[in-house]
């Protein structure tokens, strides 16, 4: 295997792991295919597929460079991504189990506001930029191909998308979304406090 197969190896496997791990972009997709559809789901995971990529390509042109020598922009980044975070928490606590959920009431539009909020939710922690960027300094040569500004976001999209489909796709079979609505009032508040502590780490950590 050459060097640059080694390396985008080496960057897949980093890129599945950040995926798999828990946060916001599970709970939401989670939520979105065993309360609504499966459809809403895979709408989500294609938004946060697409958020991924973006991350990437910023990461890719030097946001943290910029980050770096403008501390205020990372700042009002952090403290609109908690904002927003807190918000859909929010949201969630207060939803009534009868009502369709906090996606239909945020955003109407069916799948394409099942997508915008997917994308809004990825895009909604700056962090995850300056995490690709010091992954990219770390797995990749330090000189960059043109191919790798369109290679590596599109396997940011890749992974990120299909490991929340696959996440979409089990949540809404019959059994789990069953089960997931027979206690919906306390995995909406579950959910809620989990969002509430992701978006107050966010702005506590702000800069």
């Amino acid at each position: 295997m050459s060097e640059s197969g080694g390396a985008l190896l080496a960057v897949a496997g980093v890129l599945a792991l950040g995926a798999m791990s828990p946060g916001a972009s599970f709970i939401l997709v989670a939520r979105l295919a065993a309360t609504r559809s499966r459809a809403a789901g895979l709408a989500a995971a294609v938004g946060m597929g697409l958020g991924c990529a973006v991350f990437a390509l910023l990461a890719l042109c030097g946001l943290q460079a910029l980050l770096e020598r403008v501390p205020a922009l990372h700042r009002v980044l952090s403290v609109a991504g908690g904002a927003y975070l807190l918000w859909l928490a929010w949201r969630m606590w207060q939803r009534d189990p009868a009502d369709e959920g906090v996606a239909a009431s945020a955003l109407e539009g069916g799948t394409r506001g099942a997508f915008v909020l997917g994308l809004l939710t990825q895009l909604g922690n700056p962090q995850t930029a300056l995490v690709f960027a010091s992954m990219f300094a770390a797995l990749l040569p330090p000189v960059r191909a043109a191919t790798d500004y369109l290679v590596l976001p599109a396997l940011a999209f890749t992974i990120d998308a299909l490991w929340f489909a696959l996440v979409a796709c089990a949540l809404s079979a019959p059994l789990p979304q069953r089960w997931w609505l027979r206690a919906r009032r306390p995995l909406d508040r579950c959910s809620a406090a989990l969002m509430a502590g992701l978006g107050t780490r966010l702005l506590l950590r702000a800069p």
